[in-house]
């Protein structure tokens, strides 16, 4: 049985010695994320050139997922590293403050903190794990008592409950990170922090921009981690081509026990919209120093795939952790057994659906067809990848394979549920291209005499959009 979820990885110390990140794409991952909240920009460029190096000796194409920053929330340095705050002490959060920090003030990176909040908000810090309540603010200082304690180290990031910090989701680092991505081409770009679909065009027509001497145009991911994103989650899909389902400030900022519902209804909304879905943070925590997940990780890997994630991402599991490919193979595993217990609906994801698109209507059949024949694939010829992205936000158990002539195409489907990208020659006759498409996949293994299997395809070749066109056979 195929994996029809994918795995991302964020690629790090742990993971950038080309035998261990070699390992783990053999494992598993399909898509490499580039962090930039740590590393210079040559760190980045170097690291994408040696996960190209690297799909290339392991055969197969992985997308790079360049994750920027987004704007530092942060508290400053402390004398020592660190300070303890004890429940109800006095703490001054001091904008204007550029000395170490003891335990009683500290710097801010974000000097706007004084004008976002007001006497009675709650301000989290260190994902939550310590907690202040705002008593008043005079001047750059915020003045607060410590409601939950702890240690407070350097640079650790601030949330404030239910949101409305008012700092932009580009930042001029992210900016001039974006000109970097594009100098790689990296295929997807994560942007953090949206509040709104201004903050994804904005993104996308920098990228764009930044991409044009390579004509590259990278597919954007808006992370939802904002409070303020969630009302209008709708239109943040329809300004990006997927999500990510950002559990870690969204939690803080939301509440943990809002997020498990969160995760359900963006899954859902990004299938129903066409887009690809991310769920991220903490799904492997403790195997940064275990070679074993807990139960809890194996359930909620599990739910994530249940639900209809196109992906499960690992973060400092792959980074930082001791086990980055055993982390991949369990992931892998985990996902294989969940998806063995999905149910398959076909005709209730049709029932009063009206598609106004030949080339959607066609995928819409393929899947219908494949599904009461019990073919052994769908294939779709695609240029741009559209038609086999409108198959995947199906569940059904038929992998679908998608030939395309372009690269960037090829990478950027790696992210799709249950499709399995090929590159495969450009042919301008539709009758080659079926006969080159079906000696392709004879070849790899996937059909044998016998099988059938159902295509789509677009007549004239070589039109992004065109697919007009479905056919259904039996491999000699």
């Amino acid at each position: 049985m195929t994996r029809a979820t994918k795995i991302v990885a964020t690629l790090g110390p742990a993971s950038s010695a080309p035998d261990v990140l070699e390992r783990m794409m053999r494992a598993g991952v399909d898509v490499v994320r580039l962090n930039f909240s740590h590393g210079k920009a040559q760190d980045h460029i170097d690291r994408a050139t040696l996960v190209r190096e690297v799909a290339a000796r392991a055969g197969k194409e992985v997308a790079i997922m360049a994750d920027l920053q987004g704007p530092k929330i942060r508290v400053g340095k402390f004398e020592g590293g660190s300070t303890m705050l004890q429940v109800g002490q006095h703490f001054i959060l001091d904008a204007a403050y550029s000395e170490l920090g003891n335990n009683e003030r500290v710097g801010l990176d974000y000097k706007d903190l004084p004008r976002d909040v007001k006497p009675g908000d709650t301000l989290l810090l260190n994902d939550g794990l310590l907690k202040l309540t705002v008593e008043s603010v005079r001047g750059e200082e915020v003045h607060t008592s410590v409601a939950l304690g702890g240690e407070l180290s350097n640079n650790k990031g601030i949330n404030k409950a239910g949101g409305g910090l008012t700092a932009p989701a580009l930042t001029a680092k992210d900016m001039e990170d974006i000109r970097t991505a594009m100098s790689f081409q990296c295929e997807y770009l994560a942007v953090s922090f949206p509040k709104n679909a201004t903050d994804m065009e904005m993104a996308r027509q920098l990228a764009n921009v930044a991409g044009e001497p390579w004509r590259h145009k990278p597919a954007m991911i808006a992370k939802i981690e904002r409070s303020e994103a969630i009302p209008v989650l709708d239109q943040i899909l329809k300004a990006s081509d997927g999500i990510m389902v950002a559990r870690g400030d969204l939690a803080v900022e939301v509440g943990n026990a809002a997020v498990p519902a969160l995760q359900k209804k963006m899954i859902r909304m990004a299938r129903e919209m066409d887009k690809v879905v991310i769920t991220a943070t903490q799904m492997m925590e403790s195997m940064i120093v275990n070679p074993v997940p807990t139960r809890a990780e194996v359930s909620d890997v599990a739910n994530a795939v249940l639900d209809g994630t196109d992906a499960v991402m690992l973060s400092a599991e792959t980074a930082a952790g001791k086990f980055p490919v055993e982390t991949i193979t369990q992931m892998a595993a985990i996902a294989l057994e969940a998806e063995a217990a999905e149910d398959v609906s076909i005709e209730t994801d049709f029932t009063n659906k009206r598609f106004g698109r030949i080339d959607q209507s066609i995928a819409m059949g393929a899947l219908f067809t494949a599904h009461h024949l019990g073919c052994k694939a769908i294939v779709a010829l695609t240029e741009s990848g559209s038609t086999a992205l409108w198959m995947s936000r199906h569940n059904i158990k038929v992998p679908i394979y998608a030939l395309t002539t372009q690269l960037v195409s090829q990478r950027k489907m790696t992210l799709y549920r249950n499709v399995r990208p090929l590159l495969m020659p450009s042919h301008s006759d539709r009758d080659t291209a079926l006969v080159a498409a079906e000696k392709l996949l004879v070849e790899r293994g996937v059909l044998r005499p016998g099988d059938t299997y159902a295509i789509t395809c677009g007549e004239p070749m070589g039109y992004p959009g065109g697919t007009n066109m479905l056919k259904v056979c039996r491999v000699g």
